[in-house]
């Protein structure tokens, strides 16, 4: 199978799998936007909560970083820029997330 063809695979798929999630994102986030910090620390202390978000965060930078790769594709015409592009973006959409997932995993009502 083709690159493109994986990467557009790859897409479709994981936007597939970050629909319910970012409507299970949206309900939360719209009951915990006027609480105090220690409902909001509550919820992502709650298991299912701790979970799922982690898994939103991933899937959602896994499709963001696949994304941003392909304007780098359309649009960086000097290959060793957007090699370097490319495998930082990768980077940063490892790092981020396992920044998130370790604080939410460390964090205490």
């Amino acid at each position: 199978m083709h690159t493109s063809t994986k990467k557009w695979l790859f897409t479709k798929i994981s936007s597939l799998i970050l629909l319910p999630l970012m409507i299970w994102f949206i309900i939360n986030f719209i009951s915990i936007y006027d609480a105090n910090y220690s409902e909001v620390a509550f919820f992502f202390t709650q298991q299912p909560s701790k979970i799922t978000f982690s898994i939103f965060i991933i899937f959602a930078f896994f499709f963001s970083a696949l994304t941003i790769s392909e304007i780098f594709e359309d649009y960086i015409q000097d290959e060793k820029i957007k090699n370097v592009a490319n495998k930082l973006l990768n980077i940063f959409a490892i790092i981020i997330p396992l920044i998130t997932i370790i604080g939410i995993l460390n964090l205490t009502v």
